[in-house]
């Protein structure tokens, strides 16, 4: 019988790099495959992050699925014209974090590159997924950037406890804010927000004929 080689006395086995879904699926971190991304499982992962480390104002987390329509909704208002995949590609902005999380932006800026290449790594593979290039167009990563601060000014200043000086200082002057804008602020339950964005999703993804 063939002996079984075993790892050197004292070896460590390499630490687990990959995040299991509810899916099923095993995503990995260090390599992720649009294979093993899952509409279903970004949406409850977005659903339930919470923007701001969940200091907002209501009975449910302002979540980053909820931020992600707010960001659509004011792009569409800046740039009617954009594309349908363009409006796709700002909604899965901040996608990655149905597996890192949301980490807020001073941590990030402690964390650096390791963050932000874990992040390009996933933000990639869910883009491929949806067919998508890997990496937004200068617009398109331009556009979202736009419509994200005026998300987030308008999150600080009603829900985080901003004042507007503060707000304007950090993340300059909204613009494109909808009109409609009390629908998309008091934050909605985690099931709502999954399925809001889901559904946001499916419309840009596969367009009705």
């Amino acid at each position: 019988m063939a002996r079984v080689a075993s790892a050197p006395r004292g070896s460590k086995a390499p630490p687990r790099a990959w995040q299991r879904m509810l899916s099923g699926r095993r995503l990995d971190l260090l390599d992720p495959s649009p294979i093993d991304v899952e509409l279903e499982d970004i949406a409850h992962g977005l659903a339930r992050v919470a923007r701001w480390n969940g200091q907002t104002r209501g009975a449910h987390v302002f979540s980053v699925a909820q931020h992600s329509l707010l960001v659509e909704a004011v792009a569409r208002r800046l740039a009617p014209e954009t594309t349908r995949e363009t409006r796709l590609g700002i909604l899965l902005h901040d996608a990655p974090e149905y597996v890192i999380g949301d980490m807020i932006s001073p941590f990030k800026a402690v964390i650096g590159d390791v963050y932000k290449d874990t992040e390009r790594r996933l933000a990639a593979a869910v883009r491929l997924h949806f067919g998508l290039s890997a990496a937004p167009p200068r617009a398109e990563a331009a556009l979202a950037k736009r419509a994200d601060r005026t998300a987030a000014f308008l999150e600080a200043t009603r829900l985080a406890g901003f004042s507007e000086a503060e707000a304007r200082r950090f993340f300059g002057t909204p613009e494109g804010a909808p009109p409609d804008l009390e629908a998309w602020l008091p934050p909605w339950p985690a099931d709502d927000a999954a399925r809001r964005f889901k559904e946001r999703c499916k419309e840009l993804a596969h367009p009705s004929p």
